[in-house]
């Protein structure tokens, strides 16, 4: 089910983001695939984000146009139920490839949401 407020789900998403990006550090392809607990723990942040953009809805699309947000929400079912099939070498590549555009989409439409609640200098607040 959707949530009605979409930053703390935003955040999840960075949250995740940063711990693969942290995982990842100072690895190649190579050391990827070679290390169980670090493609392990990658794929358990990836199935994280995808299920912040289940819960995200409709609202992904509008918040952070462009993202492919169906092959994000796909990749956790992927991950949960097709675990046998996964290929290290496409989580790799996702890391690589697809989480900087997911995480400045998700970082400018947490700033756009911050900026829409804070208060302007003639506020009453």
């Amino acid at each position: 089910m959707p949530s009605n407020d979409p930053k703390p789900l935003l955040e999840d998403l960075l949250k995740n983001i940063a711990r693969i990006e942290r995982y990842v550090s100072g690895l190649d392809e190579e050391g990827f695939l070679l290390d169980d607990k670090t493609r392990d723990a990658v794929e358990r942040n990836i199935q994280r984000i995808s299920e912040a953009a289940i819960r995200l809805g409709p609202q992904a699309e509008q918040l952070c146009p462009g993202i492919p947000w169906p092959d994000i929400r796909g990749i956790g079912n992927l991950l949960r139920h097709g675990y046998d099939r996964i290929d290290p070498i496409v989580i790799w590549r996702t890391v690589q490839q697809d989480l900087q555009p997911l995480q400045l989409a998700a970082m400018l439409a947490l700033n756009s949401l911050e900026d829409v609640e804070a208060p302007g200098p003639d506020s009453d607040r």
